[in-house]
């Protein structure tokens, strides 16, 4: 496999963020609480270190692939269906009170 890791300021400035923001959400992903436009997201990187406690580095695909994430495409605009006619007014058309005998 060929990784091309990025420091967490290279991802933080691809992605157009800071790089405290980026680390807010790497800690909502192992979280399992991150999303990206309403839809749940976790985000693979790599860090380094005796105690995992190294400095955190991301492959560029993966950032490419949270930038997917957060594209916004148009939709087509649905047609609505124009409202049907309406029929008579639904009330009660007997007379009111007790039943004549």
């Amino acid at each position: 496999m060929n990784y091309q890791l990025l420091s967490s300021e290279e991802a933080a400035q691809s992605l157009g963020i800071r790089v405290l923001t980026l680390y807010d959400w790497l800690k909502q992903s192992d979280a399992g609480e991150f999303q990206i436009r309403g839809e749940g997201v976790t985000i693979a990187y790599f860090q380094g270190g005796r105690r995992g406690q190294g400095r955190i580095k991301i492959d560029r695909q993966e950032i490419e692939r949270l930038l997917n994430l957060m594209r916004v495409q148009p939709r087509r605009k649905h047609m609505r269906r124009t409202p049907s006619a309406k029929r008579s007014p639904h009330y009660i058309t007997t007379p009111l009170g007790r039943p004549k005998e």
